[in-house]
């Protein structure tokens, strides 16, 4: 397994497979590997002859620099899964002076899609995530890009700047993967506190009792306000919790196929954020 530090050394990895004919894969996390970031990868057998996952923590993503600074950084024990997988051709772990030189002033950014759900409270992260995917992108030469539906806002917005863009990638969806207890699985997580953790199960376990109402034909306004409540006697600070299409975003008026309630909900200082179909 290649571990490479400087986009020209990945540059050249890539150009040397491309012309051996390989196919390849990415997938971009930044770090803290668990169960999530392997079914990304795994989600690349049969589709990429090549992998590559990227680790770097992206500065420009984060609207507020306490949550930065907190955010783990296990790269060794990383690597070290990655290695173990067995089917993981390089890592890319980026030096921040490498992917935002002196100087830099160029960003990237979706209208629209940027500034609702997640994007209305936290401004600038997804002028972060686009910039940051985009370098990603053309740093590798990927075929194919793996993300997870968890972030689903980010899915929707990174399919947008390759298509706007015409990124030669193909963009490839992987389902949420899931604790035992239905929480989505994420590297914050193990930020909660013991007590924390029992109450984060309530989250999911909230959106599938009142999607099995929605699913009944109960008004989506009637709905929302009694699952907020739920969350909020739960010990919850619901940031959104809203009905949505699938493709555009769009608010979803009524409960039909291609719709699907995304929430965005803290405890103490870590944000929890999920999203479920409806049918």
């Amino acid at each position: 397994m290649h571990i490479v530090t400087s986009p020209i050394a990945l540059r050249e990895l890539v150009t040397q497979w491309h012309k051996q004919g390989e196919h390849i894969g990415l997938t971009p996390t930044m770090g803290a590997l668990h169960d999530g970031h392997l079914a990304l990868i795994k989600a690349l057998e049969g589709k990429a002859s090549r992998k590559i996952v990227t680790i770097f923590v992206n500065p420009t993503q984060f609207n507020n620099a306490e949550d930065f600074r907190l955010y783990p950084r296990t790269h060794e024990t990383d690597i070290f899964l990655l290695q173990q997988t067995g089917y993981v051709d390089a890592v890319y772990i980026p030096h921040e002076k490498d992917m935002y030189p002196q100087g830099f002033s160029t960003s990237v950014s979706v209208a629209y899609l940027d500034t609702m759900l997640c994007g209305a409270y936290r401004p600038g992260h997804f002028e972060g995530v686009a910039t940051i995917v985009t370098k990603l992108l053309l740093q590798s030469s990927a075929d194919i890009a793996t993300f997870g539906e968890k972030d689903y806002q980010q899915l929707c917005l990174i399919r947008r700047l390759v298509k706007d863009l015409n990124i030669p990638v193909e963009i490839l969806p992987v389902p949420t993967q899931r604790e035992a207890d239905g929480l989505a699985l994420s590297s914050r997580n193990r930020r909660l506190t013991p007590e924390q953790r029992c109450q984060a199960a309530q989250l999911p376990a909230a959106l599938t009792v009142y999607i099995k109402e929605l699913r009944t034909g109960q008004t989506v306004h009637s709905t929302l306000a009694a699952c907020r409540t739920t969350l909020e006697n739960a010990g919850f600070v619901v940031h959104y919790l809203e009905l949505r299409k699938e493709e555009t975003l769009e608010i979803a008026e009524k409960a039909e196929p291609h719709t699907r309630l995304f929430v965005a909900a803290s405890l103490g200082n870590i944000r929890l954020i999920d999203n479920r179909p409806l049918f």
